[in-house]
Order: structure tokens, then sequence, then C-alpha cells
């Protein structure tokens, strides 16, 4: 019998992974175990195996299509067997999508719309479309094929009636006019989700984008948007859009902490990594989030959630996008733990050996451009995180000392961007002092 082989689910929330490469071809043998396709998620690429010894035949998909998760990608056929014939997806869900003249009435279950004519919905986007009892016929699909998926829901509750019309500003509606552009398919940047004229503005159509694109100048290159590149793009837009950022800077001296470290390497265990001046700033960052738990949270429409865990995650620069595995409970590990899970982390992350746990729940983000010569920048947070720390290089400067005469200090130049909305300055910068105390006195931290 035809075993399916179907597009695996790395995680909760995930939808739909890409195809980047088919490792066996149509009617080549297979065992089980055997890797069978590369497939990406949003942040990393995974293989998918064979369930069992056959041969390979009924391929649905090429290298480049995106795939709902479950959905079947061929088959793995005993010989003389024929795969069976492409049907609907078996983890889509139809319903009937009301025609645009025609007022959909609210409150009907997926169930009750369930009609021969309909487009798919995501699991993910089902189950959150009712617990929020939203009425599917109202939202409109992005994924493939018209697919509705949790992001149109999310968009469409944002854009939700409040005293029976949406919340937007009169600019917003005027632009939105202008444009031709269906305020309900938004999500407000503004208080209560209110959508705002640079929400509109933002969400011009595909179309008129594409005319942006100079005439007459030789291309040399397109890079498709799709993958990590699509993620990282989305999820920056969203942040700078959503959240309000403030941005505030110090410069610490590292002598003394700089000094630890030689030491510790200088008399380091054989077989034990060297400690790294990543893995000293994580130490240190670990506990300033525990010292100011507001900094270790997240932003909800109704709450600010603080974590307990401490999961920091360290940006990881790769030739196609940016990546960011986590170190988690972080604050419980000493600096030998990190340093081996940072190295160890950077080197898959490389050879893109990571698992989706690797990258899961981070809690705070640590992005450090100093190995690129970079003095000092400001980053973007990492949602649904509500604050990230940008890391300059080490620099041999002047300082006065205590007779305030000029002594040459190594100093790194530390950069927080926090979410206005969940901290006020003075919080922020209590989190900067307690990381800049952290770092001049390391040797307290880490006894």
């Amino acid at each position: 019998m035809a075993k399916e082989i179907i597009m695996p689910k790395f995680g909760f929330t995930q939808e739909e992974s890409e195809i980047l490469e088919w490792l066996k071809q149509e009617g080549d043998s297979v065992e089980k175990g055997d890797p069978i396709a590369v497939v990406s998620t949003d942040k990393i690429s995974m293989e998918v195996e064979a369930p069992e010894n056959g041969i390979l035949g009924g391929i649905r998909y090429k290298a480049g299509d995106v795939v709902p998760v479950t959905n079947i990608i061929a088959f793995v056929l005993q010989p003389g067997e024929q795969a069976p014939q492409a049907g609907a997806p078996p983890a889509a869900v139809k319903v009937a999508k009301v025609a645009e003249a025609e007022a959909p009435k609210a409150g009907k279950t997926v169930e009750q719309v369930e009609q021969a004519a309909g487009v798919s919905v995501s699991p993910v986007a089902q189950r959150l479309a009712a617990d929020k009892q939203v009425d599917l016929n109202l939202v409109q699909g992005s994924g493939r094929d018209g697919q509705i998926t949790r992001k149109d829901v999310e968009d469409y509750l944002a854009a939700q009636i409040a005293g029976g019309k949406l919340k937007a500003t009169p600019a917003a509606r005027r632009v939105a006019q202008e444009k031709q552009i269906d305020l309900r398919t938004l999500r407000g940047s503004g208080p209560g989700g209110r959508i705002q004229a640079a929400d509109v503005a933002a969400a011009r159509p595909a179309a008129q984008a594409g005319q942006a694109t100079l005439s007459g100048l030789r291309i040399l290159k397109e890079i498709p948007l799709i993958g990590m590149r699509r993620t990282i793009a989305q999820n920056m837009q969203r942040s700078m859009q959503e959240a309000p950022h403030m941005f505030l800077e110090v410069d610490v001296e590292m002598d003394a902490a700089e000094g630890l470290r030689r030491l510790a390497n200088e008399n380091k265990v054989a077989g034990t990594p060297k400690i790294s001046v990543t893995a000293v700033i994580v130490k240190a960052v670990a506990q300033a989030l525990k010292q100011n738990p507001i900094v270790n949270s997240q932003f909800s429409s109704e709450k600010l959630i603080l974590y307990s865990d401490i999961n920091v995650g360290v940006a990881t620069a790769l030739d196609n996008g940016l990546i960011v595995p986590v170190i988690h409970n972080a604050d419980t590990k000493d600096l030998v733990q990190i340093s081996r899970e940072v190295n160890d982390l950077a080197q898959r992350a490389r050879e893109n050996k990571l698992q989706p746990d690797d990258l899961s729940n981070g809690t705070f983000t640590i992005s450090n451009l100093g190995m690129f010569g970079i003095d000092r920048f400001t980053a973007i947070i990492n949602p649904p995180q509500s604050a990230i720390l940008a890391v300059g290089k080490m620099n041999r400067v002047f300082v006065p000392d205590e007779h305030d005469q000029p002594v040459l200090r190594n100093v790194i130049a530390f950069s927080l961007s926090a979410d206005h909305r969940v901290m006020d300055g003075s919080q922020a910068a209590k989190f900067l002092t307690d990381l800049k105390n952290n770092l001049l006195n390391l040797g307290e931290i880490v006894k």
C-alpha cells in the first residue's frame, strides 16, 4: 500500500514550508530514514525522511513550492504500485467565501459554512477563529490558493469594529479610499489597534509597489522574498510599526571582565572551550534580566507577560539572512557552559543543522556587530520580545581615572532598544546600569 509522505510541522504555529531541494527523484529506491527532500520553515532548513523502504513516486510539488504543513508531498510505493491521484489537502477545512456584494451573516462556525465552493483554512487559523468567535466568511485569505492563515485572522481581529465602525483615523480612511485598500485587511499600530495612515500607506497593493522599479537600469540579481528573508522582512516591519522603540546607550569599561576572562582561559581545564566575550556578555545580560524582570517580557493587547525563564538569543549572521539561536535558562549556567553552547549553536547555524528547539522561546536578544568593526548601532526589537541589546566592538579609548588623568581602557558601547509600551525610560535605564555593573564586577556574578 502506498505510504504517504507529508510536509512535517516543526512548530506549533507553523503553517507552511518551502521545498528547497529534492534529494531523491521520482522512481528512486529509498530506505526508511533516507533523506528525500530539504524543506525550509521560516527560520531553518530540515530534511524530510522516507517513512519506509520502497520507491519514491507521486511527487506532487517541485523545488520552490510553498506547501501547507501535513499536505502530502509524495509517496513511498512498492514495486508495481501506482501513486494515488492528488486530492484535497487533508489538513485543510473547506469554507465558502461570501460574494463581495453579499452581506455575510455573523457568528457562523467553520462547520456551518462548509460548502463545495470553498477555500481552505489552516488548522491554527481555525482554532484562533473559534476561540475569538470570528466569522471566517469575513476573513480574506492570503495563503496559497487563498488559504486563510493565522495571520489573516489576526489581521482581521486587529481591525475589528468598535461602536459599529472600524477603529481607524480619519487620515487612514482617506488614504485607504484613495488607494482602494480594504481597511479590514490591515492591522493597526495605534492605541487599541487603531489603524493609522502609515499602516495604510505601508499596505499599498503589490501591483503599485512593483511599479517603483526603475526602468533603463541593468539588474544585477533578483532575490525572491521567500523563506527566511520574507520572515525577517515581515517581523522587522511589524516590530517597527507596532512597538514604539526607545533607544538608550551606555559605554562600559571592559578591563576587569577581560582580565577575568583571560585568567580563566589561561587556567582552563583540558577539553573545555575558551571563554568568549559573547559568553561574558550573555552571562551579564542574564543577571541583569533577573534583576529587571520587566525587560524579560512580552506585550499583549490586554496584559504584560513577565517570564521567569531567562532565555537569551544570540543573533547569528548567515549568508542568506539572520537567525537567533537561544541559550535557554542562561541565568543558571556558568561561563564554560554558555561558551560551549554559543560555539555549538553558531557552528550548527552555519552548517544549517539547527533544530526547532534551538530557536524556540527566546525572551531577549543580543545582536553583536563588533566583529564587523561596528563601533555602535541600534537594533530592531525581535517580536514578541520587548527589548534587544546591540553590542559594538571593543575599542581602546582614553578615559579619565580617579585623578582625572587620561588612561587607556577597553570600552564597548551597548545600545538597548526597548518597547515603550512595556517599560518606561527609567526601567530601561536601570537594566543598562545593572548590566554595566555586572560587567564591571563580573567576578561577583560568576562565583
